[in-house]
């Protein structure tokens, strides 16, 4: 499925304790340090061979910087075909020109495209059924 920045793609997700801390921290304390955005990893094939990007890791966790300019810390999911960086992060440490970049290797589960319509373009009318009870 083509999404407004890039494909969208499904993601299975496994149910951790430790996740739901973190979700829990998130709305409650509106923690934006804690919202993932997930990517395909190959959002860094791009940097392969360059001379001034620097992409490092341990087991579960990657950094990828310019020469002291900018740095990005991410995480790496156990499959490696995913990795994840904070919103907060995202926005004030990836330079404006690379994140169009990113933004098109953005992997997110299935999503209700008519919902995140009604968030992108809050005003418009949605076609999207009669109105029900969920039970």
């Amino acid at each position: 499925m083509k999404g407004i920045t890039g494909d969208i793609t499904a993601v299975d997700s496994v149910r951790d304790p430790y996740m739901d801390i973190v979700y829990h921290k998130m709305l409650q304390g509106g923690d934006a340090d804690l919202v993932q955005i997930w990517f395909d990893r190959a959002v860094l094939d791009k940097y392969k061979g360059a001379s001034d990007i620097s992409v490092i890791r341990t087991d579960t966790i990657g950094r990828i910087s310019r020469s002291r300019i900018w740095s990005l810390d991410f995480g790496i999911a156990p499959e490696e075909t995913l990795i994840h960086a904070s919103l907060s992060d995202l926005v004030q440490k990836l330079p404006d020109g690379e994140k169009e970049h990113w933004a098109g290797h953005v992997s997110a589960p299935s999503v209700s495209l008519n919902f995140i319509r009604t968030r992108v373009a809050p005003a418009s009318c949605t076609d999207d059924g009669e109105l029900r009870g969920w039970f």
